[in-house]
């Protein structure tokens, strides 16, 4: 008799708790003319009724790889549509580090092609159900740190976007004057990768067109700092840094806190 009241309590307690939120997550086809692309993304089902910040990701060279679907389901946990686009083509996927770094270049040398692409996903972003198109914001990691400055320069509408340990050269510094986007940089104090030069060229573009930009240095850390596959060795120049990864994760939550916030949408 005792056990059955206990079951009995236990069906009622139960029933009166909400059910889990469940992340999900599919692939997305899309195009950039006859290229067939292949994104990513990852929401919050218990948020699917109600519109929410779209957040684009940008992959390091190596491609769209499982680091940026885990990224776009810790954004998904925060109450974000998350998608991650696909720059290479469906398929393409540098397969070590001197592949990457010619695929890589092929964007890097030709910004205007790689901007389209970079557009193109953030157009497939708004498609996405459940994506709020008035609150919209881009982060990419290495070479996709590169790649949402480039976003922001080709004057998107988003409200910001977020550079970790990306390039930060200014090849057209005529076009800060297109960004509409604030700015977050997140960058490693011992950056091999990253000369001065450039980054003194990029705040002198950012100051010139009166960009609202931060950028915050993280000691210790080297290229590739959020990224455990990039091993623990700083000789090489990159490598992971968890206190880095964790200070840096949260900059961008308190960013977007301030991007998104009730008291900052306008």
């Amino acid at each position: 008799m005792r056990a059955s009241l206990i079951l009995f309590i236990w069906i009622g307690l139960l029933q009166g708790v909400p059910a889990m939120a469940e992340i999900r997550t599919k692939n997305v086809e899309y195009r950039d003319g006859d290229l067939v692309l292949e994104g990513f993304v990852a929401w919050d089902s218990e948020r699917a009724e109600q519109k929410s910040p779209g957040i684009l990701v940008v992959h390091q060279w190596m491609g769209l790889t499982d680091y940026e679907r885990q990224r776009c389901k810790q954004l998904a946990q925060l109450g974000y549509v998350a998608f991650a686009l696909d720059i290479y083509g469906k398929g393409v996927r540098p397969e070590n580090a001197q592949a990457a770094g010619k695929q890589a270049g092929v964007y890097k040398s030709d910004r205007a092609l790689y901007r389209r692409r970079l557009n193109q996903g953030l157009k497939e972003l708004r498609l996405q159900d459940g994506v709020d198109q008035k609150q919209v914001a881009a982060i990419g990691y290495c070479f996709g740190g590169t790649g949402v400055l480039e976003l922001a320069r080709s004057g998107a509408d988003v409200h910001g976007v977020v550079s970790f340990h990306g390039g930060l050269d200014s090849p057209s510094p005529a076009d800060g004057e297109n960004i509409q986007a604030k700015v977050l940089i997140c960058h490693g104090a011992d950056d091999p990768f990253v000369p001065a030069k450039d980054i003194e060229a990029m705040k002198a573009e950012f100051n010139q067109a009166g960009v609202d930009w931060q950028m915050i240095y993280y000691s210790d850390a080297v290229h590739s700092f959020t990224q455990s596959m990039a091993g623990n060795d700083k000789s090489r120049g990159a490598a992971y840094n968890e206190r880095a990864d964790k200070r840096s994760w949260l900059a961008m939550k308190s960013f977007f806190d301030e991007l998104f916030g009730s008291d900052n949408n306008d």
